[in-house]
């Protein structure tokens, strides 16, 4: 069977519902098959990761429409942080179309994912990290997909400070502001507050928690990516802090 079969026939087992299970009602219809057994790996929420691949599709879709525009680069970093098994491609593309051309707004999708995930926020950031991905596949964050980004974030729970502490992961300068941002403190704060955001980060971030979850596995790629922004937000304030104690101590 193949990985969308699977996925919708994940869907049908364990009823997603709301504005997804619509979706994937709709994308059954389409397939064959749909109702044969289902294998999941060991160990892993079927249910979560149904619900994350099928609304990354969905919401990847809505934001095409954003900038109204769906560009080729945008596709291509649309499958490099949701992986698409190779003969996949068409049933990818049947999802996304009839995301876009859904009645369903953004706003159902991101809300019922936001109620999905609500105990799992950290999966939250990793959705909108992908979203950030492709939406800069074309160079930019135009206005239109910032707004778009913003009120996903919004529907997801995330408050201002949230986004723009998200937003600065993508889009931040490498200079002290954004480092902060990305850690999450206070600019100016002790070394000490900066070292225990940081290791707080790290542990929410850590890969082998994607594998756990049972996200699908290209969270892993976004993981890896938000850790490595961290380690170089926490480099930056550290050297800096040191530097300056240094100087001091002479």
């Amino acid at each position: 069977m193949s990985f969308i079969g699977q996925i919708i026939v994940g869907a049908f087992e364990r009823s997603v519902g709301g504005p997804l299970g619509a979706l994937l009602e709709r994308v059954g219809d389409h397939l064959v098959h749909r109702r044969e057994p289902a294998h999941d790996s060991v160990g892993a929420d079927p249910r979560q990761r149904v619900a994350f691949t099928i609304a990354a599709i969905a919401l990847g879709a809505k934001m095409a429409r954003a900038d109204g525009d769906v560009s080729r680069n945008e596709v291509a970093a649309f499958h490099e942080v949701f992986e698409v098994p190779t003969g996949e491609e068409d049933h990818v593309r049947l999802v996304f179309d009839l995301a876009r051309k859904s009645t369903h707004g953004f706003e159902s999708y991101a809300r019922q994912v936001g109620r999905l995930f609500a105990n799992d926020r950290v999966v939250l950031e990793h959705m909108l990290d992908g979203l950030f991905h492709i939406a800069l596949a074309d160079g930019g964050l135009c206005h239109a997909e910032d707004a778009y980004l913003r009120e996903v974030a919004r529907h997801f729970g995330f408050d201002a400070a949230d986004y723009a502490r998200i937003r600065a992961h993508h889009l931040g300068e490498a200079d002290s502001d954004s480092a902060y941002t990305i850690l999450g403190v206070e600019p100016g704060a002790p070394l000490s507050d900066i070292r225990l955001a940081y290791h707080r980060l790290v542990r929410e971030t850590h890969p082998d928690l994607v594998i756990a979850q049972g996200l699908p596995r290209e969270c892993i790629t976004l993981a890896n990516a938000r850790i490595a922004r961290i380690n170089a937000a926490y480099d930056l304030l550290a050297r800096g802090r040191i530097r300056t104690q240094a100087a001091v101590a002479r």
